[in-house]
């Protein structure tokens, strides 16, 4: 704006205006016509509203400007008359102001496509929501695996599952839930979904993300599966061929003695010793192999968790006790960390046997560290999680474990030891996750193993 030019006639309007007053002024000490004094009063009243409507000019543009940016109606423009005025330096920065504005938008909306495009586009269901309810955006993928066409509001999702419409309200900052869907005339789909609280220009509004993850489930079902197949068909086979094998031996022997035509055979001592021997590891793998398929059914027979409260230390210590002796066998220097206040509500049978297998399996490691003048450590710990959730940590020092074998360890059956069932890891997994917790382990050859249990936030009292 030229703001000198508006000066200069400001300051000339109200010059001519103190004039006309003084003369006005004058009239009166004058011995004058009453058409005079009325002819000047005259002139002082146009000359006060043209003063008046030349400033009101200027705050009507200027109200009407702003009132425009309030209501982003960029759409208006001001007259480029090109005479000089100040009146016309108003409107050319407004315009340019316009200009700008109008640039902005423009590239706003382009952002804005931009965005709406990647989000339509995205592999993963995106849904945004306020506290009624209402949908802001749901991209096509969020379509198509709910299996609906149009959606104005989550509560229309109960012709899908009421699950859902459940889990999309109770769900807070940081929640997830796995969800088993049925689609019209398709198959089931597993959903993983993810929810995030956010607040925009004072509102609050809900971002859920859906995610089909059916087939990462199927492929890790099958490949489970094929582990296990690979681990009974290992273990059966270890009895059953030598059962096969000795149950021939002694099938032909008895075929030949059949073969002589004798009523009475005679069998010297060695023989029967050898039958004796073929009948005994005959017997030995039989209940080997009972043993193995009772512990694969106990597997499917893991009763619900007890929950209650239970003092951590007194729980530990109690492990402790129970495995006194083969600690002191083992000459097993033990770290115990663990406050006595702290409580967390578990099964506490359920979670002693898991720790029992932890505790025996860094024994055993240990055991077999075969470093001399090496002081052999087991660290128990408690740690409080800054995100919430109490965590138990048993780390040693011995052996360690291989990579190869650390990415099998909790498949039922596997083990790496000479003596075991490999089940008990299995148990404590399948333990850990009725506990909505976690098992974890980390390990370097040679340096040592580390199991951490997880347990929830709610797990804290």
């Amino acid at each position: 704006m030229d703001f000198k030019n508006f000066k200069y006639q400001l300051i000339g309007r109200l010059l001519l205006l103190g004039v006309t007053i003084f003369v006005f002024a004058n009239l009166f000490y004058i011995d004058s016509y009453t058409f005079s004094k009325l002819l000047v009063l005259i002139l002082i009243s146009i000359e006060g509203y043209y003063l008046y409507h030349f400033l009101e000019k200027s705050n009507r543009e200027v109200i009407s400007f702003l009132q425009s940016i309030k209501w982003d109606d960029f759409s208006h423009t001001y007259p480029d008359r090109k005479d000089g005025s100040s009146l016309d330096a108003l409107y050319t920065e407004f315009n340019s102001v316009i200009k700008k504005f109008r640039e902005i938008r423009a590239e706003k909306e382009a952002s804005y496509q931009y965005l709406k495009t990647i989000v339509q586009h995205v592999g993963i269901g995106i849904i945004t929501f306020d506290p009624d309810g209402e949908i802001q955006i749901i991209n096509t993928t969020a379509k198509q695996l709910l299996g609906i066409k149009h959606l104005k509001n989550v509560r229309q999702l109960k012709v899908v599952n009421d699950e859902l419409i459940q889990t999309l309200w109770s769900l807070k900052t940081g929640g997830r839930d796995l969800l088993k869907i049925s689609r019209k005339d398709e198959d089931e789909v597993q959903l993983a979904v993810y929810a995030i609280e956010l607040s925009l220009r004072g509102k609050e509004f809900k971002l859920i993300s859906l995610q089909n993850i059916q087939s990462e489930l199927e492929e890790k079902e099958m490949e489970a599966w094929q582990n296990l197949i690979r681990v009974l068909t290992h273990e059966i086979m270890n009895s059953v061929t030598p059962i096969s094998s000795l149950a021939r031996t002694v099938e032909s022997e008895m075929e030949e003695w059949l073969g002589n035509g004798q009523d009475i055979n005679q069998i010297d001592n060695e023989q029967i010793s050898d039958f004796h021997m073929a009948v005994h590891t005959i017997h030995r793998r039989s209940e080997s192999l009972i043993k193995f398929v009772s512990d694969f059914r106990n597997m499917t027979r893991i009763t619900l968790p007890n929950i209650s409260k239970v003092c951590v230390r007194e729980m530990i210590e109690h492990v402790l006790t129970l495995l006194r002796q083969d600690i002191q066998d083992c000459n097993v220097e033990l770290n115990l960390d663990v406050p006595e206040e702290l409580c967390i509500e578990i099964d506490e049978q359920q979670i002693e046997q898991v720790l029992i297998n932890i505790v025996k399996n860094a024994i055993q490691a240990l055991e077999e560290n075969e470093e001399e003048n090496k002081t052999k450590m087991l660290w128990i710990k408690t740690v409080i999680r800054p995100e919430g959730g109490a965590s138990i940590i048993v780390k040693d020092n011995g052996t360690g474990i291989e990579e190869e074998a650390l990415k099998k360890i909790f498949i039922p059956f596997f083990t790496t030891k000479k003596s075991g069932s490999g089940i008990g890891l299995s148990l404590s997994k399948q333990i850990m996750r009725n506990h909505k917790g976690s098992i974890a382990v980390k390990s370097v050859l040679n340096e040592g193993t580390e199991f951490t249990l997880k347990f929830s936030t709610n797990s804290l009292t």
